[in-house]
């Protein structure tokens, strides 16, 4: 399976808050990580967010009361939520599932240096993108 190997912990539960909008995940290794829907949705593991390679990742905002419609399995590797807004392209492997957890509080940290970089705000809607032929 891409990126799991005998190492890799797997769930041992998978539990949607949807009040709360956390998934709650407990691992194989005894971790436990409460990983935010809106977290989930801006570190997609998309094409449409994460883009085709370094520096074409896509800065999501208005994020923060997204919720989560499903969770279908993936083979025994991942999971793919439907979000609110319409996402539903990312699949998380149990690995990168893992990563969110352990590494939540860095990626908070990064996701607002961007933002501030951009001059953007975490609560701004996505920006409209131009209807292709328009030539805008």
């Amino acid at each position: 399976m891409a990126g799991l190997n005998s190492q890799t912990p797997t769930p041992q539960s998978i539990t949607v808050h949807g009040q709360s909008r956390v998934l709650e995940v407990t691992f194989s290794d005894g971790a436990q990580f409460r990983l935010p829907f809106e977290l989930m949705r801006i570190y997609s593991p998309s094409a449409e967010v994460q883009g085709h390679g370094p520096g074409q990742e896509v800065l999501q905002t208005g994020k923060r009361q997204v919720e989560l419609e499903s969770l279908e399995p993936v083979g025994n590797y991942a999971v793919q939520p439907r979000f609110s807004d319409g996402h539903d392209s990312g699949i998380f492997s149990w690995d990168y599932l893992y990563f969110l957890g352990a590494k939540q509080e860095q990626l908070w940290a990064d996701y607002e240096r961007r933002l501030k970089e951009a001059g953007m705000d975490r609560d701004a809607p996505m920006p409209q993108k131009a209807a292709p032929g328009c030539g805008h």
